[in-house]
């Protein structure tokens, strides 16, 4: 089990990797590093791809089945929940929440198998780079309704 501790809270689904990321100044504007094939998670390279996402809106649930996602937020803040429905996990049922921005500037690996979901946090809107291990394929891919997990993301019930 990993234990990773970031913005004092304490993490523990199985297999989830949370790594620093460099920021170089850099006058006129600054280089921000993202994934190089020796960095732990990096498992090959199938695509990159960008998401926006708004303040308050909420994309969820998706699942790979294949796909090992490397997640980095270089513009904005997300929050990234993660539930872990592996029946032979030690983190089995859990959910797992990161928040990704510049000033907690982490590439987030979600290996295959585990549920994701994410928020806008940033009252403009966030940018989200995904580097896949492999490309995309809607065959490989799970969806699940917001309300089908039960996590509370903030909302008055």
């Amino acid at each position: 089990m990993l234990d990773i501790k970031l913005n004092n809270t304490t993490h523990n689904i199985s297999d989830l990797f949370l790594t620093p990321l460099k920021e170089i100044n850099v006058e006129g504007g600054n280089v921000l590093h993202a994934l190089k094939k020796s960095d732990p998670g990096y498992d090959g390279f199938g695509e990159a791809y960008f998401s926006n996402i708004e303040f308050r809106s909420i994309k969820a649930w998706k699942l790979h089945k294949k796909m090992t996602l490397n997640l980095i937020v270089p513009l904005g803040s997300v929050r990234f929940i993660i539930y872990d429905n592996r029946n032979n996990s030690s983190s089995f049922q859990k959910f797992d929440e990161i928040i990704l921005s510049r000033k907690s500037f982490f590439r987030l690996t979600i290996p295959p198998m585990l549920w994701v979901g994410f928020q806008g946090l940033d009252k403009n809107t966030s940018l989200i780079l995904n580097i896949g291990n492999i490309e995309h394929d809607p065959k490989e891919v799970e969806r699940k309704e917001i309300l089908e997990f039960n996590y509370n993301w903030g909302r008055k019930k």
